[in-house]
């Protein structure tokens, strides 16, 4: 019995992802949908974020189902603390707004999200980043459906920077995200 309780609080104490969605729609239900197939994963939410979730017709309580579901509700972003205990063995920021990568690349951390980030490269743990922002000329999702934009050189610039910082992989697309987030999880095992 004492090796079967002991396996339990291993797996308990098994360092788990954080996924932290910010206020962008940049192909949120996919990148929502390759998350819901993982395994131990706590999901962030920027106030943002909670309201891009309701234009899309998302619903938290789906989420909630599967994951712990921190929000943005506290001046102080308690929850960074578990970086520091190594409840998290990456942190993914998916889909990720300008405005969140601006902050990251200046070091701004005054939000639950770019505290995470922050704290996650004090840890040096693995950040996975998927800017809404990566091309001159892109397409996106809005809640309409597909439209075209085009990113301002500011927040281009804020990605490639992004691209330099130490314990940051940041990808273009869904595809590279599904792609990373894998190949971090079975570099684990």
């Amino acid at each position: 019995m004492d090796k079967i309780f002991q396996l339990l609080l291993n797996l308990m104490d098994k360092p788990r992802l954080a996924w932290a969605v910010t206020g962008s729609g940049h192909y949120i239900e996919e990148c929502l949908e390759f998350m819901l197939t993982l395994d131990n994963v706590d999901v962030y939410l920027s106030l943002a974020g909670e309201e891009v979730l309701l234009m899309y017709g998302i619903k938290l309580d789906d989420i909630r189902k599967k994951f712990p579901v921190y929000r943005d509700k506290t001046a102080s972003a308690p929850p960074v603390g578990h970086f520091y205990k190594g409840h998290y063995h990456t942190f993914v920021l998916a889909p990720t707004t300008s405005n969140t990568v601006a902050k990251c690349v200046l070091g701004i951390a005054d939000s639950l999200v770019t505290n995470l980030y922050s704290q996650a490269g004090k840890c040096r743990i693995p950040s996975i980043v998927y800017p809404c922002d990566i091309a001159p000329e892109m397409e996106t999702t809005a809640p309409g459906g597909k439209v075209m934009v085009y990113p301002r050189k500011i927040d281009l610039e804020g990605t490639a920077k992004l691209r330099n910082f130490e314990y940051t992989t940041v990808v273009d697309s869904v595809d590279q995200l599904i792609t990373q987030v894998t190949a971090r999880l079975q570099s684990l095992t």
